[in-house]
């Protein structure tokens, strides 16, 4: 077994037992981001093992349409008469060349960070990109230049092309360089795109134009995708390191820059390290499961090609998305302190409100938002009220979110699209239309809605209630006490139909919808939010039955299953091809977001007794080791329902982060607060 890689102080260090085994390094994935929505992501082997991988993936239209442009550098070392290969990549049946054998060391601290050892030369090599620019910039240096002289050769190679699909040699391909003169060579591989500039401080450029062919991307592979790609090269630069010369660099740019120097790349490093240390300072936490979570939840704070502040659901594929944005906020940017951020996501996303909708995402190209969701909307109560809890901004509630969150509340009340309206008998909210996937269970296949919930949804109707109830303490606080009574009342309506037709006396649980009159007894996490969110829904020991069944038949080491084990729909894994996999995405598979509404539901049931706090803080065990796996300082979308758990979907998630970061935060507090007490 290969030891574990260690998390400390924020600092990620993978061994060098681990960055040789070629297995284990190419599934270490670290990940660099602008703030814009671009990134650079590959492995701890230097392989590409995605689509998604590459030194430069730009987005052209903040934070949507991006385009894989520098996909990697390839280095070669030559020493005396000796040559060595320093990357790796899979083809057809090898992996060529074996540059990982070479890695002595790996660390995010914060941004990646190789130590090379060949023959006693030691090379370390940093990449990270520009704070809101299309840049990323690679740097070499020579560790020991007194005892080596070495020339390091940089090959690279550029897709140009969609992030989500490949490329193959072509003839339309511009073969040649279009501008090369001292410490700059710029391609433009097609006329439709922006051009790359590649800026260097090499003594030369050898053209030498080529294909490279059928490049293997094992993840896509096992995602059931199309899985090869050709790569071309325009040539490769030759740089010298020696006591003189310890620094190499290139910056890859869409941008217009100055010349660039050695000067300047070690400023811009000292720079982003500076701003990266910044971001962790708000909570001041020692501990390094905070620490590496705030600075994976700085990832994924954007802001738009109009100026907006924004925030992506995840990498390497998602973007905007309403309902991931008002889940994600509280444990992003409130957990961390960064209220202005917080009151500029929700004034984005608050000026997309139409017919009492939230987008439920924005598309990867221009165009409309799509606004096929029941519950972004419904999200967007909480996350307000959680921002003036935090803040008592009194002046936005008022001038800004009250009174868009009073027309969401009379739409929903009258009715909107997709057959989305208060029931006038219950005053609880049904949904739903044929072929609309409208909750978080979202799967579709073609036509067909693989967890099809139409009608009146459990966590649709607590999430109904909240934010009803947050309208009275809205309007109570802007001093209009007979709005105040009306939802007074509507929350009473709704509190006493709830319990009336969703509770499942036989399984002393919540059904998880009602369709036509008829429950749906499957056994899902969705009913946790009646007990999870502040205004509660149900007395105190049906609350803590619900908890109860959800820990007994849901919980796992990462989170919550979507579905019980015993169920014959159950899934216990996701993989294959893409109708596998989204048959399985909500029926077993576990998503760490909902690790966040459980142990709030389990203080809200159980209350905040030592027994209890400790017993919730083990359960982010497995999420200080999951650090070092998969997406290094991240968390995943989604984990296997069944052990060993192995981490699937996205590679970096919002909600996950944040939900993660939010209560174990929480439960710090609340052990805290304990201790004191019991000084006292």
């Amino acid at each position: 077994m290969l030891p574990t890689p260690t998390v400390e102080r924020a600092l990620i260090t993978i061994g060098q037992t681990a960055c040789r085994d070629y297995f284990k390094s190419s599934q270490l994935e670290w990940l660099e981001t602008n703030g814009r929505g671009s990134f650079a992501s590959g492995t701890v082997s230097g392989a590409n093992t995605r689509r998604y991988h590459g030194l430069l993936v730009a987005s052209l239209n903040a934070p949507v349409d991006r385009f894989v442009t520098l996909s990697k550098l390839e280095e070669t070392l030559l020493v005396g008469n000796q040559r060595f290969e320093l990357a790796a990549n899979q083809f057809p049946q090898t992996i060529s060349p074996k540059g990982h054998e070479f890695i002595q060391e790996f660390r995010l601290n914060p941004c990646p960070r190789w130590i090379y050892n060949v023959g006693g030369l030691l090379l370390e090599k940093v990449l990270f990109m520009l704070r809101e620019e299309n840049s990323t910039v690679v740097r070499y240096r020579l560790l020991n230049p007194k005892d080596h002289f070495a020339v390091l050769a940089l090959r690279p190679f550029v897709a140009f092309r969609d992030s989500h699909s490949l490329t193959e040699e072509n003839a339309v391909i511009q073969r040649l360089p279009v501008r090369e003169e001292p410490g700059l060579l710029q391609v433009r591989p097609y006329e439709a795109l922006p051009a790359l500039t590649l800026q260097h401080n090499a003594i030369g450029f050898t053209v030498q134009p080529d294909w490279y062919r059928q490049f293997e991307y094992a993840h896509e592979l096992n995602r059931g995708l199309d899985f090869r790609e050709d790569l071309f090269t325009y040539g490769y630069f030759s740089f010298d390191l020696s006591s003189k010369n310890p620094l190499a660099f290139v910056v890859a740019t869409l941008d217009e820059k100055d010349s660039v120097s050695v000067r300047q790349i070690e400023a811009w490093e000292a720079q982003e390290e500076s701003r990266r240390q910044g971001v962790i300072t708000s909570l001041s936490s020692p501990d390094p499961l905070v620490q590496q979570l705030q600075r994976a939840a700085d990832s994924f704070v954007v802001r738009r090609a109009d100026g907006a502040t924004s925030l992506v659901a995840g990498y390497h594929w998602f973007t905007e998305w309403g309902r991931d944005a008002m889940i994600s906020l509280p444990g992003l940017v409130l957990t961390t302190r960064r209220f202005g951020l917080a009151k500029d996501i929700l004034a984005s996303f608050l000026k997309y409100c139409d017919r009492g909708m939230l987008p439920n995402r924005f598309p990867d190209r221009s165009g409309a938002p799509e606004f096929n969701t029941v519950d972004a909307a419904l999200w967007l109560f909480h996350a307000v009220h959680q921002y003036f809890v935090a803040t008592a901004d009194l002046a936005f509630l008022r001038d800004e979110a009250f009174p868009k969150l009073e027309a969401v509340v009379d739409w929903h009340i009258n009715g909107t699209r997709y057959g989305i309206r208060m029931d006038a008998t219950d005053k609880l909210l049904s949904a739903g239309e044929p072929g609309a996937q409208l909750t978080w269970m979202d799967a579709k296949i073609d036509d067909r809605v693989v967890t099809p919930r139409h009608g009146k949804a459990v966590e649709v109707n607590a999430l109904w209630h909240n934010a009803i109830c947050v309208m009275e303490g809205f309007s109570r606080n802007l001093g209009s006490d007979k709005r105040a009574d009306f939802y007074h009342q509507l929350a009473l309506g709704i509190q006493r139909s709830f319990s009336q037709v969703f509770w499942n006396a036989k399984a002393n649980c919540l059904f998880d919808c009602i369709h036509a009159g008829v429950p749906d007894r499957k056994i899902r996490p969705n009913q946790i939010f009646a007990v999870s969110l502040p205004h509660p829904l149900l007395s105190q020991s049906k609350g803590q039955s619900v908890v109860q069944v959800v820990k007994e038949k849901l919980l796992t080491p990462y989170g919550l299953r979507t579905l019980a084990p015993d169920d014959p729909d159950y899934r216990p894994i996701y993989r294959g091809s893409r109708s596998e996999r989204d048959n399985a995405y909500h029926q077993g598979t576990v998503w760490p977001w909902l690790l966040g509404p459980f142990v709030d539901a389990y203080l809200n049931a159980f209350g905040k007794s030592e027994d209890t706090c400790r017993f919730l803080e083990s359960l982010f065990e497995r999420f200080k080791q999951h650090l070092s796996e998969g997406m290094l300082g991240s968390i995943s979308e989604i984990f296997d329902g069944e052990p060993p758990h192995t981490p699937r979907g996205c590679a970096a998630q919002a909600w996950s982060v944040a939900e993660v970061l939010r209560t174990y935060v929480k439960l710090q507090t609340i052990d805290d607060s304990n201790k004191i007490l019991e000084g006292v």
